[in-house]
């Protein structure tokens, strides 16, 4: 899963396909650093680690990946190790609080090649003893053989992409598994990741309805571990299925149909015993995926690979302000850069503190408990987050038809406001920049200006 996706808009406000986004790091206009922070929270960081490569395309993907019959694992070992070491130094964290390995596929890497990152991570920095190290893989005879060695590789969390557990489903979304072998794969998970293996199921295939996508996350539940991630299929422009239901071939289920989808799924989830804990994440017995909550309360993590994102302040080049930073795409380009430069990193934006609020308002309401007034003031001390957003119209007639909640813990959807989303985020976002240029023109001297918004942008290598 690559760090930032977006929640895209849609119709009815759905949890959206593989959609995990992910922001962080603190850094204030004009260059100030929270005093309340303390050193510990300034240098802790997660990492993202991107495989790009997969063994084919699925038809609904989108995502920085790419089909290479033959792979240079040895060069891309060493560019993850070489940008990995770069990217520590720059930010100067001095501990990593959860690593994520996503992709592409993940499980197509050798274990080598994890094993090294790790030895390379926790040499240079510190790492807690029971750290959450992630890792996607598909749910092939193949991939089912190697779990044991990633395992000793050093992987702790596994999230297995099942996708579905219909071989029909499974052929139109161009899967490379059947049904059969994700629940093999489902099984050998269990047993090595005992509490630690995450399910990701799709729901809104061409042609499926209520009744069995209710009877496939019966069967689903009754055989997953403790944490399931639903989403729905999202079309994109550029895929074969985009294509298909273009030109009618096939036909996706009508929004309403999606909503009950979405809300059957919710209702087996919870009787099986997973709390929902983010618009499109369940877990059981605590079971949640930690480096995922890091990304949604706003924490800084760094992204190594070609195409990762990443969110942290540079301190290592005297910097103060948090940059969103983007690494180059292509692999064979990354490598290049890497080795000339000691990163891959194609674009870096220095952000301001309302493009950090902003962020903080999309994802901190995706999670069932939403954003704490001790997390707001985190990044906004001069702007509470009922000055923010509480005073619009049509943000208190969400309050009074108790979509939102908003009271002494802080900001949180109710449980039918989470559906919808989507429907809520334009006017909070715009009651959120009124409010902030509103308490920045009062805080100006008489003759001062208004700052503007947008970060300054940097194209890194030119």
């Amino acid at each position: 899963m690559h760090p930032l996706r977006l929640a895209r808009n849609c119709t009815v406000s759905l949890p959206l396909a593989r959609s995990s986004g992910q922001f962080s790091g603190w850094g204030l206009t004009g260059g100030q650093v929270p005093a309340y922070l303390d050193e510990a929270t300034l240098h802790q960081a997660a990492l993202y680690v991107h495989w790009p490569f997969c063994e084919r395309r699925c038809t609904y993907c989108n995502f920085n990946k790419y089909i290479s019959p033959s792979i240079d694992h040895d060069a891309m070992r060493d560019g993850l190790l070489r940008e990995t070491e770069t990217l520590l130094s720059v930010s100067q964290v001095k501990e990593i609080t959860s690593i994520f390995f996503g992709g592409g596929t993940p499980s197509l890497a050798r274990p080598s090649t994890i094993a090294r990152v790790l030895e390379t991570v926790a040499r240079v920095t510190h790492v807690p003893h029971d750290m959450e190290i992630s890792m996607e893989a598909n749910p092939t005879s193949a991939a089912a053989s190697r779990l044991a060695e990633f395992k000793e590789a050093g992987i702790t969390r596994l999230s297995l992409g099942v996708q579905a557990l219909c071989d029909r489903d499974l052929r139109i979304l161009g899967r490379d598994h059947t049904a059969r072998e994700a629940l093999q794969s489902l099984e050998e998970a269990r047993k090595l990741f005992p509490g630690n293996t995450s399910v990701d199921i799709i729901f809104g295939h061409p042609g499926q309805n209520v009744e069995p996508w209710e009877e496939e996350l019966e069967e689903l539940v009754a055989l997953c571990d403790h944490h399931v991630s639903l989403y729905q299929l999202t079309l994109e422009r550029g895929t074969g299925l985009y294509k298909q239901v273009q030109e009618q071939a096939l036909s996706i289920p009508e929004q309403e149909e999606l909503a009950e989808m979405y809300q059957a799924a919710r209702r087996i989830l919870g009787r099986a015993g997973f709390l929902q804990y983010e618009v499109s994440n369940f877990a059981k017995s605590g079971a949640v995926c930690e480096h995922n909550l890091g990304y949604w309360r706003g924490r800084q993590y760094l992204g190594v690979g070609p195409g990762a994102h990443g969110r942290f302040i540079p301190w290592g080049e005297g910097k103060s302000l948090r940059e969103a930073r983007i690494q180059t795409l292509e692999p064979d380009d990354w490598l290049r850069e890497v080795r000339q430069f000691g990163h891959g990193t194609r674009k870096r934006v220095q952000q301001t503190e309302l493009d950090i609020l902003e962020e903080l308002l999309v994802l901190g309401l995706r999670m069932n408990d939403g954003i704490t007034h001790q997390l707001w003031l985190q990044c906004s001390p001069s702007l509470s987050l009922q000055e923010a957003v509480g005073d619009s119209p049509e943000v208190k007639q969400y309050l009074e038809k108790q979509l939102l909640v908003l009271d002494n813990r802080g900001l949180r959807c109710s449980w039918e406001g989470l559906a919808l989303l989507d429907m809520l985020l334009p006017a909070l976002l715009l009651q959120l920049q009124l409010s902030y240029q509103k308490s920045v023109t009062h805080s100006l001297p008489s003759t001062g200006s208004v700052p503007q918004a947008l970060g300054s942008t940097t194209t890194a290598h030119t």
